[in-house]
């Protein structure tokens, strides 16, 4: 691969985050859940409306983390990533231009559609960050990883200035409408910025290994999933960190996805909740890049600690939160750490990965990083709807950055870089 095309598929790749932030921003983190409890859930009594976008949350994750290990495996076999990536997009454009039919009391319809977008959107991240240490050098892939989060912030953050300023500066009666025109410029956004890395991403290379030319891609794939299990021990410090990475992430996503509809539930207003979540995507775009400089300074582990520790006070600020300027503050402490902390996350963990076994192994991070979905949101739903409301909720997450730091300082980089680097060699000969 010569330098040129080398550079065209690291921009390419990096466009990806550009193109799918627009989903996590205006769908996931601000206009839908708002819609979700002022409109689609209209008819919801008490804090329900928060309650059921908490289990929908997780019920869409628990089955992207199903699928992930299985697809990735497949993937590596057949050697379709792409494939399996641009089916996951399609779906995930689909499903939210749909999201224009929503109408008032339709908050079923609302969560189908949510929940098969959020799979394509998630599903598509598996392959897409296996593509990591294929299109960058592992000098690069701190400085790549958190390139490609901060250009998702800042593209995450101009669809969602422009969704704004159309709900916003829309007559009262035609907000409804906005709101709904805004899921369908994420489709187009979305698919748009896919074209780069569908042009210039090449399809990594794959291996057959011996004695699988002739079997069922599905049966390979649970022989693999299998095998990889069994030899877990082999790869210990990859393994520690995705169990680390499970409970710091659950936390970090848990805040994502509940923020919005938790602010809303305790009256903070639509505004300051969207114009809040939109300064935070542009306040995140030089922490994701600083936080990369600050890897190569401290260190990944340490920078991850970090961030942990702004998280911590987060969710113990967000107990006590009770006017609207509370909601911008953490909302700005936010924005400092979330997109270092999960690109980070991802350059550290393709370190410890084969790059044969790209895919495969990426598949387990999703899983990693869906199960924590399904916990956090899980548990801030089953709070809430116990106490009914959701300030025990939100600080009941510290347990998981508490636990996750813990984890990872069990975790030995330049060990697991070596056992990766050594497998490599193995599978090449």
């Amino acid at each position: 691969m010569n330098q040129i095309h080398s550079k065209r598929a690291i921009w390419a790749w990096v466009f990806y985050d550009w193109a799918n932030s627009a989903f996590v921003t205006t769908v996931s983190a601000a206009i839908l859940p708002v819609y979700f409890a002022n409109v689609a859930g209209a008819n919801l009594g008490g804090n329900l409306a928060t309650v059921y976008w908490a289990y929908i949350s997780s019920i869409a994750l628990l089955i992207a983390a199903i699928l992930s290990p299985i697809l990735g495996a497949i993937a590596d076999f057949k050697g379709a990533k792409k494939k399996f990536f641009t089916f996951f997009v399609i779906l995930g454009v689909t499903s939210t231009a749909l999201m224009y039919f929503i109408q008032t009391g339709d908050w079923l319809l609302a969560a189908v559609l949510f929940i098969l977008g959020d799979i394509g959107f998630a599903s598509s991240i598996v392959f897409y960050d296996s593509f990591l240490p294929h299109v960058a050098s592992p000098e690069e892939v701190d400085k790549v990883s958190s390139r490609g989060y901060a250009f998702g912030y800042l593209g995450g953050g101009l669809l969602l200035a422009i969704n704004l300023a159309m709900i916003m500066l829309a007559p009262s009666e035609m907000t409804g409408v906005m709101s709904r025109l805004s899921f369908v410029s994420v489709a187009i956004w979305w698919c748009v910025f896919t074209i780069p890395l569908w042009k210039y991403v090449k399809e990594p290379p794959f291996i057959v290994q011996k004695g699988e030319e002739q079997k069922n891609p599905l049966v390979v794939s649970f022989s693999r999933l299998s095998k990889t299990f069994r030899e877990i021990t082999r790869y210990r410090d990859l393994f520690v960190f995705l169990v680390a990475f499970w409970f710091y992430n659950d936390g970090i996503g848990t805040i994502i996805k509940m923020a919005t509809i938790y602010g809303n539930e305790i009256g903070i207003s639509s505004t300051t909740l969207i114009g809040t979540l939109l300064l935070v995507q542009f306040v995140g775009i030089p922490f994701a890049i600083l936080f990369g400089w600050l890897a190569g300074k401290i260190g990944t582990k340490r920078s991850i600690y970090i961030s942990l520790l702004v998280y911590t006070a987060i969710a113990i600020g967000g107990y006590f939160m009770s006017q609207e300027w509370h909601f911008l503050a953490l909302g700005i402490a936010v924005a400092t750490v979330q997109g270092g902390s999960q690109a980070l996350s991802r350059s550290l963990f393709s370190r410890m990965v084969p790059k044969q076994k790209s895919a495969e192994f990426f598949g387990f991070f999703s899983v990693s990083e869906k199960f924590a979905g399904i916990a956090g949101p899980f548990l801030f739903g089953l709070i809430g709807q116990a106490m009914g409301h959701s300030r025990l909720s939100i600080v009941s997450l510290i347990i998981f950055f508490i636990v996750g730091a813990l984890l990872l300082t069990r975790v030995n980089e330049q060990e697991g870089i070596r056992v990766a680097q050594a497998e490599e060699i193995a599978l090449s000969n």
